[in-house]
């Protein structure tokens, strides 16, 4: 039991391990932090694409005469719809923050 407890064999080689271990979690950590702002930089590029798009479009009716054209056989009434700007197309969107509050005294 003295010899094992006096065996210092791997206790320097666990402590690099920890060393190293820890250098690269934090690396880990780095790189996912720049992977994560790349990610939504190019989900607001998408974002803004889909924003320019020209979203109007229009149906023509069309009518169908059998023999006289006071009596259509057919008839449908054209539609239409025209896409307005949005709020936040473009990064237009206004945040609104409220100005730093100063903390009033610590009370007892």
């Amino acid at each position: 039991m003295k010899t094992f407890w006096q065996d210092e064999n791997g206790a320097v080689a666990s402590a690099e391990l920890v060393l190293i271990v820890t250098v690269l979690i934090l690396g880990l950590i780095v790189g996912l932090s720049s992977i994560q702002h790349a990610i939504v930089a190019e989900l607001n590029d998408i974002g803004d694409s889909s924003g320019q798009l020209n979203q109007t479009f229009w149906t023509s009716g069309f009518s169908s005469y059998k023999d006289r054209p006071e009596s259509a056989s057919a008839y449908t009434r054209g539609s239409g719809m025209h896409d307005e700007r949005d709020d936040c197309d473009q990064d237009q969107c206004d945040l609104a923050c409220d100005l730093p509050v100063r903390e009033g005294p610590k009370a007892l």
